[in-house]
């Protein structure tokens, strides 16, 4: 959608009118949200388990996990703000981050690579 107002030429005349927002956009805005806080949730579960029912690495797992869902908790939030916030002022500009996600990515790897090495220095000294 374009931010400029469509103008119409009349001979003679310039009218314009506004653009048009499809509800949809709002609620596909809203359910990319939603989809953000279920990762949050399962990757926090995880957590919870691993905390319940680990050991020290399993601990020390959990906490990476708890911080990197509570990260990705309020990326979906000002993500979810700042693209409602351009849907209303229509922005042109895209709508898509390339940096959020991918950074979530490598935190969660990063994360993961922590507990395999953990493991295996835990194995290795038994």
């Amino acid at each position: 959608m374009s931010s400029q107002p469509l103008l119409q030429t009349v001979p003679g005349k310039r009218i314009a009118l506004p653009t048009r927002v499809e509800p949809k956009v709002f609620f596909a805005n809203e359910r990319t949200f939603l989809s953000w806080l279920n990762f949050t949730v399962i990757l926090g579960g995880l957590a919870i388990g691993l905390l319940n029912f680990g050991d020290r690495v399993g601990r020390i797992s959990a906490g990476l996990f708890t911080i990197i869902a509570m990260a990705a908790m309020v990326y979906a939030l000002f993500t979810f703000h700042w693209r409602a916030q351009s849907i209303r002022k229509r922005g042109q500009s895209g709508f898509d981050d390339r940096f959020g996600p991918s950074l979530l990515a490598v935190a969660l790897l990063a994360a993961v690579i922590v507990n395999f090495v953990l493991r295996i220095r835990e194995a290795n000294r038994a």
